[in-house]
């Protein structure tokens, strides 16, 4: 293996591994053929990483199923070549066929691909280890006690603790980070000349994805593989990249070195994103508003403990997922939570709405700036829906949190329907100027979620929250799931919906930036608890709590020459 590493290293500058050219796919949909990649071209170097970048929808991850034969039906490659280089000679792969021993050999064997979500990649009814070591054998002839050797020395390069143990752990035992970890080692397990990335953190916090990106690039390097990386996550991209090829409705419209595109780029889409995501790394420059008055909404103690009890009702264990919460919520103001997957952001969120009840803890709510607080704790059914329609939460994923068989007039306008404020042509009135209001058109409201793109989908979802006229709205993660060009839309919708409406967020989120750019203030979470509460610049630029620089260092930097996440700080808590 290593000899290979220098072999490939030896020749980086000048060898190229896998060369596409002129690559089609059409889509033969029932009433039209939809073109979803035309006429694409790009060559990865030895030992190098390219980044195939673009909005969702811009045919990324079609391209990279292609190159191993594993594109869904009714997809189908129409012209172009695939062609892999090796010590034996060139490979034509589009020349094989889908189910052929041929190209089974090169799946796993010579090109290895890691999905964008491991949970729905990796078996939940096999052990990682017997998955693993399937591979093994399937590629490299082994026998069954020298395949789980080499199991368990593949966790433990990738860094799982207690890998004789874990290999006989299931998905669902694993975190999502140490998931990633095992479709690694997988994905490492034949040693592949070349590595396909498809969003490998787009589910992951900051730092784990951080420890990732780190993970996969020393792999890389000590394997001497090339990599095709995958994302809209341009951060990631200086971080990673050598270079790039920016695609767009199905075409590659620039593609050169990495620092051309962040420094001299030459297109108006590929401007486009740069600007989208330098936009949220600037920040916002806001006036926050005043702390001086009376909260809107505030947190005292709040604690939720999650217990698993045996057949005797004793208590077997317990999870405190928020522990002694303090926090409190101004008119106008956007508060922010941030911190790493399980740090409590999520439930956090659900306990201010009741969703989720407090196991300690009171919360108290004013229903305007003069009036005496409400325990929310102690409401009851009916005082509990007049808070309800006061505080509304958006949801992470637009299309999940959407029902598939409701129209949008009937999704917006439920929550009006149900709480009697509109009926017949009134509410219908009513839907038209929500969909107004988020930037939609109020002829859409008879169509259904999926006829919409996700960005659409997130103000439908924004809408819906509106239809009360609240004053509080929790979005939790509301953005994660969109591009960089859509969140920043998105962002500024309910920024100019805030200012028009005198609304206050609290705002959950893992990424920095987000934050940054829409919130007044952050409260920092870390295993339950809040360590660090500050004004958004100061906590993202000079944050004073060891957890909080970790996190901050964690962020990648959309600039390749100033790379920073190598250089981060590691929390050892």
């Amino acid at each position: 293996m290593m000899q290979r590493a220098r072999d490939i290293q030896g020749k980086a500058a000048t060898g190229t591994i896998l060369s596409v050219r002129d690559l089609s796919i059409d889509y033969h949909l029932r009433t039209h053929i939809l073109h979803a990649v035309r006429n694409v071209s790009f060559d990865l170097k030895a030992g190098h990483t390219l980044a195939l970048v673009g909005e969702s929808g811009s045919g990324k991850s079609v391209t990279a199923r292609a190159l191993l034969r594993i594109i869904d039906a009714p997809a189908k490659m129409t012209g172009g070549t695939i062609t892999l280089n090796g010590p034996n000679g060139a490979e034509r792969l589009d020349l094989m066929k889908e189910t052929g021993k041929e190209i089974r050999k090169i799946r796993g064997g010579r090109i290895g691909l890691i999905f964008q979500e491991p949970m729905s990649s990796l078996s939940p009814v096999r052990t990682i280890g017997a998955q693993i070591v399937e591979s093994l054998r399937l590629h490299r002839n082994m026998s069954k006690a020298e395949a789980m050797a080499a199991t368990v020395n593949l966790l433990r390069q990738v860094e799982i603790a207690n890998p004789e143990q874990m290999a006989d752990r299931y998905t669902f035992e694993f975190s999502g980070g140490m998931r990633q970890r095992a479709m690694i080692a997988m994905t490492l397990a034949c040693d592949p000349e070349v590595l396909i990335a498809d969003e490998p953190t787009t589910a992951l916090d900051v730092t784990t994805q951080a420890e990732i990106m780190d993970l996969i690039k020393r792999l890389q390097v000590s394997r001497g593989m090339s990599m095709l990386m995958i994302t809209h996550d341009l951060g990631l991209v200086a971080e990673i990249a050598d270079d790039v090829a920016v695609m767009r409705f199905g075409r590659i419209v620039e593609q050169g070195p990495v620092d051309d595109l962040f420094h001299a780029p030459r297109t108006a889409y590929a401007r486009k994103l740069l600007d989208s995501t330098l936009k949220l790394e600037r920040g916002n420059k806001r006036a926050a508003p005043s702390t001086a008055g009376s909260p809107l909404l505030s947190a005292r103690g709040l604690t939720k403990a999650f217990g698993a009890t045996s057949w005797t009702g004793r208590t077997k264990f317990a999870i405190t997922a928020v522990d002694g919460v303090d926090l409190d919520l101004y008119p106008g103001e956007n508060l922010g939570i941030v911190g790493e997957s399980g740090s409590g952001k999520t439930t956090l969120g659900k306990m201010l709405l009741r969703i989720t009840e407090p196991s300690a803890g009171t919360i108290a709510w004013r229903p305007t700036p003069d009036a005496e607080p409400r325990n929310v704790t102690a409401f009851g059914k009916a005082e509990l829906r007049e808070f309800r329609q006061a505080a509304r939460l958006v949801f992470q994923d637009p299309f999940a949190s959407l029902n598939p068989r409701m129209t949008v007039k009937q999704v917006i306008g439920d929550p009006i329907y149900v709480s009697g404020t509109a009926r017949g042509a009134a509410l219908e009135r009513r839907v038209g100027e929500l969909l107004e209001l988020v930037g939609l058109d109020a002829s859409a409201m008879e169509r259904y979620p999926h006829a919409f793109s996700g960005g659409q989908r997130q103000r439908i979802g924004i809408a819906r929250a509106l239809a009360l006229d609240p004053r509080i709205i929790i979005a939790d993660e509301a953005t994660s799931a969109l591009d960089v060009s859509i969140r920043a839309q998105i962002l500024d919708l309910l920024l100019d919906l805030q200012k028009r409406l005198d609304l206050s967020f609290v705002f959950i989120a893992h990424d920095i930036s987000v934050v940054r750019y829409f919130c007044d203030r952050v409260a920092v979470m870390y295993k339950g608890r809040i360590v660090e509460t500050g004004p958004a610049e100061q906590i993202c630029t000079a944050p004073s709590d060891p957890y909080t620089q970790a996190l901050i260092s964690a962020v990648p930097s959309p600039d390749p020459r100033n790379k920073r996440m190598s250089l981060r700080t590691r929390h050892t808590g």
